[in-house]
C-alpha cells in the first residue's frame, strides 16, 4: 500500500503546494483531509500560476482521483467558485469527490468567526474570518450540519432552521450584530447542494480501496503541524490537526496505512499572525527574505513574518509526526547572504533548551543559539542534481541533516516542477 505523508514541519506556508503537485504527478489518488479554505497552495505549472484553497491539488492532472476527506470544514460556496476558475482554465474536475461527513460553514459561521475575532482585542488570534473555527466549534458540540445531511431537504431544514435562530441569539445579544433570515439561507444552500450532490459520496471507502489494491495514495497537507490545536503554539493555532495523525481521522485510515512521512520545511523559517517567533528577523534581514521569497500569503495576502532555520522546531515537529525525511524549500531565496544562520538550541533563564517547549511564555522568552554557516552568492535555481550545488548550499543541506537526523529527501531551487532535485525514491 504505498503512500506518501505530506506534512508542514513549521507554521504552515512552507511551500507544499509544489511538492503535492510534484508527486501527485506520480500518484494515483490525492486526499485533502482537514482545515479548509483558510489554508492555500499556489503551484506553478509552465509559467502559469493556480490558487487553491479547499481543492486538492491533483485536480490540475486529468487521471487522479482528488478527494475532500471527512475531516474537512466544507464551504460550498468556496467549493463552487474554486471549481468554476478552474473549469474556466480548461481543467476538468470530474474527479473531485467529497466525504458525506464533511461538516458545512454556513454565513453565520463567518459572520461569527469575524465578531468573535473583533472583540478579543489585542489578544486577536489572526484568523482569516473564514468560519473554520466556527464549524469546528459546531463540530466537537454535536450540533453542526453535515454535507450528507445537506443533501436532503428535509432533515436539512430540520436541523438548520434552529441553528440560525440559535446563532442569531449569540450575533444579536451577545455581539449586537445582524443575524440571518434561515430562509435566505435554505434557499441558497439547496442550490449549493443540487451542484454538489454528484460530487458526495463515502471517500474512506474509496482510500481504503485504492490502498488495499496498491495504488499510490498522497495524503496533501495543508498548514502546519505548529498550528495543530493539541500539538501547535496555542492559542495561535488552527481548529484541526495539520499533523500525520490528522490525516488517520481526517481521511478514515489506519495509521499502518501511513507509509513515508515527508515534512515540509524551509530553508528558513516563516510565520503568520501573532505569537511568539524565536528565530524571527524584525529587520532589514528580515524584509529581504520576505522580498526574495515573496512571503504573502497565498489566501490571506499577508505579509508573513521571516526569521532564520529554526532546527529546534523542526526536530520537535519531526519527533511528533514521525518523519521519515524532510523536503528543503525555496533555497533559492538564501542565495547571496554572506552568512547564514541555524538555530540549534534556545537559550532560557540561563538554561540550554533542545526540546520546543509547550509554554508560550517560556518560548516568548526564548533566545535563539545560532550556529552560522557560509553562505553562497551562486545562483543554484537550475541546479539538476544535488552534486550541482555550490560547496556552501551543500554544507548547509548536510548541516540540517545532521542536526535533526533527517535525511533532505527533496530540494527545492525554485517554484517550478523542473525546479526539484530528489535524492530518493518517491513513489
Amino acid at each position: 500500500m504505498p503512500s506518501i505523508v505530506i506534512v508542514g514541519a513549521q507554521w504552515g506556508d512552507e511551500g507544499k503546494g509544489k511538492i503535492i503537485d510534484y508527486l501527485a504527478g506520480r500518484a494515483n489518488v490525492v486526499v485533502r483531509a482537514q482545515g479548509g479554505n483558510n489554508a492555500g497552495h499556489t503551484v506553478i505549472v509552465e509559467d502559469k500560476k493556480y490558487a487553491f484553497h479547499l481543492l486538492p491539488s491533483g485536480v490540475l492532472y486529468n487521471d487522479k482521483l482528488n478527494i475532500i476527506g471527512n475531516g474537512v470544514v466544507f464551504d460550498p460556496e468556496g467549493f463552487l467558485k474554486e471549481i468554476k476558475v478552474l473549469e474556466d482554465q480548461g481543467i476538468d474536475t470530474s474527479s473531485v469527490k467529497i466525504d458525506e461527513r464533511v461538516h458545512v460553514i454556513f454565513p453565520y459561521h463567518k459572520r461569527l468567526d469575524a465578531l468573535q475575532e473583533e472583540a478579543r482585542g489585542e489578544d486577536q488570534i489572526g484568523t482569516t474570518k473564514k468560519g473554520i473555527g466556527p464549524c469546528y466549534m459546531d463540530k466537537i458540540e454535536r450540533s453542526g450540519i453535515r454535507l450528507g445531511e445537506m443533501l436532503d431537504q428535509e432533515e436539512f431544514k430540520s436541523r438548520l432552521y434552529p441553528q440560525v435562530e440559535r446563532k442569531n441569539q449569540i450575533i444579536e445579544k451577545i455581539y449586537d450584530g445582524e443575524g440571518f433570515n434561515p430562509d435566505e439561507i435554505y434557499e441558497d444552500y439547496c442550490r449549493y447542494a443540487d451542484a454538489l450532490r454528484k460530487y458526495v459520496t463515502d471517500t474512506t471507502v474509496l482510500v481504503y480501496d485504492a490502498l488495499k489494491d496498491n495504488k499510490k495514495v498522497l495524503f496533501e497537507g495543508a498548514q502546519g503541524t505548529l498550528l495543530d490545536i493539541d500539538l501547535g503554539t496555542y492559542p495561535y493555532v488552527t481548529s484541526s490537526h495539520p499533523t500525520s495523525g490528522g490525516f488517520c481521522i481526517g481521511s478514515g485510515v489506519g495509521p499502518n496505512m501511513l507509509e513515508e512521512i515527508i515534512g515540509i520545511v524551509k530553508a528558513y523559517t516563516t510565520r503568520v499572525g501573532r505569537g511568539p517567533f524565536p528565530t524571527e528577523e524584525d529587520n532589514e534581514t528580515g524584509d529581504l527574505i520576505r522580498k526574495k521569497g515573496n512571503e504573502f500569503g497565498t489566501t490571506t495576502g499577508r505579509p508573513r513574518r521571516c526569521g532564520w532555520f529554526d532546527g529546534v522546531m523542526v526536530k520537535y515537529t519531526s519527533r511528533i509526526n514521525g518523519l521519515t525525511s524532510i523536503s528543503l524549500m525555496l533555497l533559492d531565496v538564501l542565495s547571496g547572504f554572506d552568512k547564514i544562520k541555524m538555530c540549534v538550541g534556545y537559550e532560557y533563564n540561563g538554561e540550554v533548551l533542545q526540546n520546543f517547549p509547550s509554554s508560550l511564555k517560556v518560548l516568548s522568552q526564548c533566545k535563539p543559539i545560532y550556529k552560522e554557516l557560509d553562505g553562497w552568492q551562486e545562483d543554484i535555481s537550475q541546479a539538476q542534481s544535488f552534486e550541482e550545488l555550490p560547496e556552501n548550499t551543500r554544507r548547509y543541506i548536510e548541516a540540517i541533516e545532521e542536526y535533526t537526523g533527517l535525511p533532505v529527501s527533496i530540494v527545492s531551487v525554485g517554484p517550478k516542477r523542473s525546479q526539484t532535485i530528489i535524492r530518493g525514491k518517491m513513489f
